[in-house]
């Protein structure tokens, strides 16, 4: 009921049961293949283990049961394979051990979810470049502490979002190389069972499978795959942040921002007027939950000795269910910001909320050359007080004190300072940073 809530078709379709027996079929073929090319198979041998292995019709429940007597699913599939293979199969799994061949199926089953999250990135990164660019001059309140602070721009906002995502992007590409090893080592990890050509049938058989060879055996040494699930964290921590700040600014009291209209998407039972916004609560799920994964994926790089007991079994929860959930927050993220409703007026109407108070900064730094810094400071304080506790705006306080009329050029020049929409900084030209424009303009005197 829930599965496409949090994951999607195309990440199933990488770790569901079947494809994964297909990994593993694929691995024991390459394993043949590589050895064949040594002439420590027979290539006749090697090349029927390769038919056999795409051709192999797998008894399911016969494998269901043999994996949990035994506690790990290769010997199972090597029963089954041998099995199929005939004569050949004596050649089935030579020198190998489990933890080969699971290994190496995850590293290929990440290598192609992998592929899945960086292209739903690229989507996500597009849509909030359109955002940025288009909203580069939309301003609206900036807020720290759930306070109004100063003005800024939704365009910022939204460049603000795209950094993280850009950054991920770069770590993709950046961890692949280490994560996306091979692993044929031996019951320890010292290729004992095939005597010196090891290392030689090592290299052809990550060569078969289009995988780095490793160094040393990495059986213990957990960190590429902890560090996949350090970047899916980071991820869905990011998409997390985007749909925070949605929601808030899609809460009643802001009315900034609604999440694209589907009829009867989130409705209430009860209340005809709710439109909950879905797909950000979704995204914020999904990183709280591969939070805890890669807590998990962290705690699981503590293997003992040469073979692990129970830490690496925690590895076959944690990643699927990582990759699934990153998927789905990518997929609720681009539905959200492909329609994403941008109220400017409302921004606009709030950012005058506070009668000014939003812009007593620019008030005190347009004043401190003549005033100096602090006597600046005080003033604009003690003006702000008064229209907080007496009511009127900032602009009315200040034209009342003398100094600070003097040291703004007269009433013209208090009028400029409290006009949030000419306090933005440097938003523009950081949107067009990010966005790669080039363009040096500021966008606010």
């Amino acid at each position: 009921m829930f599965k496409d809530l949090f994951g999607t078709d195309d990440m199933r379709n990488v770790f569901r049961d079947e494809a994964l027996i297909s990994r593993y079929l694929e691995i024991e073929a390459a394993l043949a293949r590589a050895q064949a090319r040594l002439g420590v198979v027979p290539v006749a041998a090697a090349s029927r283990i390769e038919e056999t292995s795409r051709s192999l019709n797998v008894d399911f429940e016969r494998l269901r049961h043999e994996t949990e007597v035994v506690g790990y699913p290769i010997l199972p599939v090597v029963h089954q394979l041998a099995e199929a293979a005939g004569e050949a199969g004596r050649y089935v799994h030579w020198g190998a051990t489990t933890q080969d061949i699971m290994d190496t199926a995850t590293v290929l089953q990440m290598r192609a979810a992998l592929d899945i999250v960086e292209r739903d990135l690229r989507s996500v990164r597009d849509l909030l470049r359109d955002l940025a660019r288009k909203h580069r001059d939309t301003p609206m309140a900036g807020r720290t502490h759930l306070q109004q602070a100063l003005p800024v721009t939704f365009g910022y906002k939204a460049a603000v979002w795209l950094s993280g995502v850009e950054r991920h992007l770069q770590r993709l590409d950046q961890a692949r190389p280490r994560i996306l090893v091979g692993a044929f080592s031996g019951a320890a990890g010292t290729l004992a069972s095939v005597g010196e050509t090891g290392l030689e049938m090592q290299r052809l058989f990550c060569e078969e499978l289009d995988l780095a060879q490793p160094t040393i055996t990495w059986h213990v040494a957990r960190d590429g795959f902890a560090e996949a699930a350090v970047l899916l964290g980071l991820i869905t921590g990011t998409l997390a942040k985007i749909a925070t700040d949605v929601m808030l600014m899609a809460s009643t009291e802001f009315g900034e921002l609604s999440e694209p209209f589907v009829p009867g998407r989130g409705a209430s039972s009860t209340m005809p007027q709710k439109r909950n916004p879905i797909s950000s609560e979704l995204m914020l799920a999904a990183a709280k939950s591969v939070r805890q994964h890669t807590a998990t994926m962290l705690d699981a790089m503590i293997h003992d000795f040469e073979r692990a007991t129970g830490s690496w079994h925690a590895e076959w929860i944690a990643l699927p269910e990582s990759f699934l959930l990153t998927a789905a927050s990518l997929a609720h993220a681009r539905f959200m910001l492909t329609g994403l409703v941008v109220h400017e007026d409302r921004m606009r109407r709030n950012l005058g909320l506070t009668g000014g108070l939003i812009v007593a900064e620019a008030a005190m730094m347009a004043a401190a050359p003549k005033l100096g810094r602090q006597r600046a400071h005080d003033l604009v304080y003690s003006a702000c007080r008064e229209a907080i506790e007496d009511g009127g705006t900032l602009a009315e306080r200040l034209a009342a004190t003398p100094e600070i009329v003097t040291a703004l050029g007269g009433l013209e020049g208090i009028e400029a300072c409290c006009d949030p929409a000419r306090y933005l900084g440097l938003c523009g030209v950081m949107v067009d940073r990010i966005l790669g424009t080039g363009s040096e303009s500021p966008c606010a005197a």
